[in-house]
């Protein structure tokens, strides 16, 4: 199957509307039409219900959908690693927020170096919060350091290390004074602390912005442990979350991964994750 039918396809799906789809990709509706009957008789399915006033998708047409985006995701992604591939000197890039490693980056970075001294050099992407599964279903990284749970279409990971949570506290908040915390104290449950966290973290700020709004009694965040150990601040103290879940940190990579070079270095951070825990 060629991608440009599943591009044809996958605007249609996402607008709904072949005017508008018709128009997202440069070329009239009639073509458009054609190319979508030529896909459903290749298939043998129809993708879409269409009436004069609507267009939704089928069964059929919301499995393509999916499927669809993974195959021009890896399609568009196999193009930049090559690209990268070319290049004088080529580099594994790891994708990693500044404050998301666990205190692991170096430390898998050295294990790698010095494992196998032809391995392929590393360069570090720092990106947002939760970027890092999108750059590597484009073909901008090759790996990443992320904390679960995230997005995995497309991807493999296994787990590193499992942190305890803390929360960071203005150094005047009421529960300040206290040894440690509980989620009720924060106003949360356990099925709400990742989207609390999505939304506190995704907010765009880096960690010294957030500290900054921690400090001035804005926010009360959540953090790994780590965080705490490694970036301590006055004026904001942390405290133990007692029954929140454990920060759990993975290595990602995509799933059609064949790089030995990819492969040594998921070796390297599970080795250093390992020596952490023993």
């Amino acid at each position: 199957m060629e991608s440009r039918p599943l591009s044809y396809f996958v605007a249609v799906a996402e607008e709904l509307n072949f005017a508008r789809a018709a128009e997202r990709l440069g070329i009239s509706p009639p073509p458009l039409s054609r190319a979508i009957r030529r896909l459903e008789t290749d298939l043998g399915v129809t993708l879409f219900e269409r009436t004069t006033h609507s267009v939704t998708l089928t069964p059929a047409g919301t499995v393509l959908l999916t499927e669809a985006r993974i195959a021009l995701d890896a399609l568009r992604a196999a193009g930049r690693r090559a690209q990268r591939a070319a290049s004088p000197e080529p580099k594994l890039v790891l994708a990693v927020k500044a404050d998301g490693d666990a205190g692991l980056l170096e430390p898998i970075l050295t294990r790698h170096a010095s494992s196998d001294p032809a391995a392929a050099p590393v360069a570090v992407r720092l990106c947002a919060w939760h970027e890092q599964p999108r750059l590597l279903r484009q073909g901008e990284a090759d790996a990443a350091l992320v904390h679960e749970p995230f997005d995995r279409t497309g991807l493999d990971s296994e787990a590193l290390v499992a942190e305890p949570r803390v929360v960071a506290l203005a150094a005047t908040h009421p529960l300040a004074g206290k040894d440690h915390v509980a989620l009720a104290d924060l106003g949360l449950r356990p099925g709400d602390v990742h989207r609390f966290i999505d939304e506190t973290r995704g907010r765009g700020h880096d960690l010294a912005q957030l500290l900054t709004l921690v400090g001035l009694g804005d926010v009360t965040p959540l953090f790994p442990v780590s965080v705490a150990d490694r970036y301590p601040r006055p004026g904001v103290v942390y405290r133990p979350v007692t029954d929140a879940p454990p920060a759990v940190l993975a290595i990602a990579w995509p799933q059609q991964s064949r790089s030995t070079d990819v492969a040594a270095l998921v070796r390297a951070a599970m080795s250093v994750a390992e020596a952490g825990q023993g």
